[in-house]
C-alpha cells in the first residue's frame, strides 16, 4: 500500500483532515529521529509512511478535552505505528535472538556464580567465544532491539497508547503497573554505568556518540555498553516474563 493509498483507506474528514494537514511535518521529525537510533537499513521513508497511518488514526480518534493536546496524543500513536511496523518487519535472522539470549543467560549465571557484577570477559569466557565475538554479538542484539523502556515488547499497546480507550480496564492496568514495576526494578539493578548509559539515551535523547563524551568513552565502546545493558536488563526480566 502506498502513501496515497492509506490515506485513502483512513483519511479523515472536516477537522480531522486540517489536523493531518497541520501536523504532517510532526510524522517527518519523529521518524527522522527514530531512523537515528536504528541500523541503516531501515528507510525513512517506511518509517514516514507507517507514522502517516498512525497521524491519520490519531485525527479520526482524538477527542478533545482528555487533558492532552492533538500534538502529544499524535505524536505517541505516530510513534507506535512506526514502532508497530518495525516490529512486524523483524529484519534480524533468528540466530541474532538466539544469541542474545545466550548472552542473557550467560550474565545471569556469571553473576549468580561469583556475586558480582559480570564483566565482559567473564560472560565471553562463559559462553567460550573472543570478546570480540561476544561484542559483535552484543552490536546485533542492539541492531534489532526495539525495546521501549515504558513501554511492552510482546506487540501490545503502552498505557499512553490506550488514551483513545472509553475507559479503563482494572486488569489491564494492573498488568501494566506490574510491567513497569518489574522494568524499574531491573534497571536498578544494573551496573550503575550501564544505568547512566539507559538514563542518558532514552530519558535525555543523548545519542551514542554524545553518551560516548558524557562517559569519556569511543562512540562504539558507549554503543556496546547500551547494548549490553539491554540484553542484561532482557535476562532480569526473563522470570517475569515467563
Amino acid at each position: 500500500m502506498n502513501g496515497a493509498q492509506a490515506y485513502a483507506s483512513v483519511a479523515p474528514a472536516g477537522d480531522g483532515d486540517a489536523l493531518v494537514r497541520r501536523h504532517a511535518d510532526l510524522v517527518k521529525r519523529i521518524a527522522y529521529h527514530l531512523a537515528g537510533r536504528l541500523p541503516p537499513q531501515v528507510e525513512v521513508d517506511d518509517l514516514v509512511q507507517s507514522g502517516m497511518i498512525g497521524l491519520l488514526e490519531a485525527a479520526q480518534h482524538f477527542t478533545a478535552g482528555r487533558g492532552a493536546s492533538f500534538e502529544t496524543y499524535a505524536g505517541i500513536r505516530i510513534r507506535g505505528a512506526m514502532l508497530d511496523a518495525l516490529r512486524k518487519l523483524d529484519w534480524a535472522p533468528r540466530s541474532v535472538h538466539r544469541k542474545a539470549r545466550a548472552a542473557a543467560a550467560a550474565i545471569r549465571s556469571v553473576e549468580a556464580n561469583t556475586g558480582r557484577e559480570a564483566s565482559d570477559s567473564d560472560v565471553a569466557a562463559h559462553m567460550g567465544v573472543s570478546i570480540t565475538d561476544y561484542h559483535g554479538i552484543i552490536q546485533d542484539a542492539l541492531g534489532c532491539q526495539l525495546l521501549r523502556l515504558n513501554d511492552a515488547d510482546d506487540g501490545e499497546d503502552s498505557t499512553l497508547d490506550r488514551l483513545a480507550h472509553a475507559g479503563p480496564d482494572p486488569q489491564t492496568e494492573i498488568l501494566d503497573d506490574a510491567r513497569r514495576q518489574a522494568v524499574i526494578d531491573g534497571i536498578n539493578r544494573l551496573p550503575e554505568r550501564e544505568r547512566l548509559v539507559l538514563s542518558l539515551y532514552y530519558e535525555q535523547e543523548l545519542n551514542l556518540k554524545e553518551i560516548g563524551a558524557v562517559l569519556k568513552v569511543t562512540e562504539s565502546r558507549a554503543c556496546q555498553l547500551h547494548g549490553q545493558a539491554l540484553v542484561r536488563l532482557k535476562g532480569l526480566l526473563t522470570e517475569w516474563r515467563a
